[in-house]
């Protein structure tokens, strides 16, 4: 029986996710913190597909730099070396100075066992502005940039996503 917690509605951007030996444990399956690193893969690539930019790097590090502020991890189901997945990635809400991602990380069928999720989550981001050292709000830009991508409004902090229901 499905999960009821695991995040619905579609996710736009996919990334693959390779596992490597590296990610493993004393126990055979994936550590549990490497979880956040693969949900930093598809927090990266989402950006770079709405923006066309990396944030964070280079001329515009100052409007476009952000610092993760909190995160979650649902974990389903044990992930072992080798095992293809794929991590769905989508913003939830957008604040003033802050937006929210939601994560879904899948399985796929494999010769290691069948396609299910494996763990879902979500992620805060601030933006921040390193030369002063302080928070900083969205670039105007930004929300219309991922509207547009989603093709769906994003809903303002406090509401709930497409998704959820």
């Amino acid at each position: 029986m499905p999960r009821s917690d695991v995040p619905g509605g579609p996710f736009r951007y996919r990334r693959p996710i390779e596992v490597r030996f590296a990610d493993t444990d004393a126990m055979g399956h994936v550590n549990n913190a490497v979880y956040l690193s693969y949900f930093e893969m598809a927090r990266a690539g989402y950006y770079r597909t709405v923006t066309g930019a990396t944030f964070g790097i280079g001329a515009e590090t100052s409007e476009r730099s952000f610092i993760l502020a909190e995160a979650r991890v649902t974990y389903l189901s044990a992930v072992r070396f080798g095992e293809p997945l794929v991590c769905e990635s989508r913003i939830g809400w957008f604040g003033r100075s802050s937006f929210s991602m939601e994560y879904r990380l899948l399985a796929e069928e494999s010769a290691f066992g069948h396609a299910r999720p494996v763990a879902f989550g979500e992620t805060v981001q601030v933006m921040y502005d390193y030369a002063r050292g302080r928070v900083q709000p969205l670039p105007a830009d930004l929300l219309g940039m991922v509207e547009a991508y989603e093709g769906r409004p994003i809903p303002a902090r406090g509401t709930r996503s497409a998704g959820e229901g």
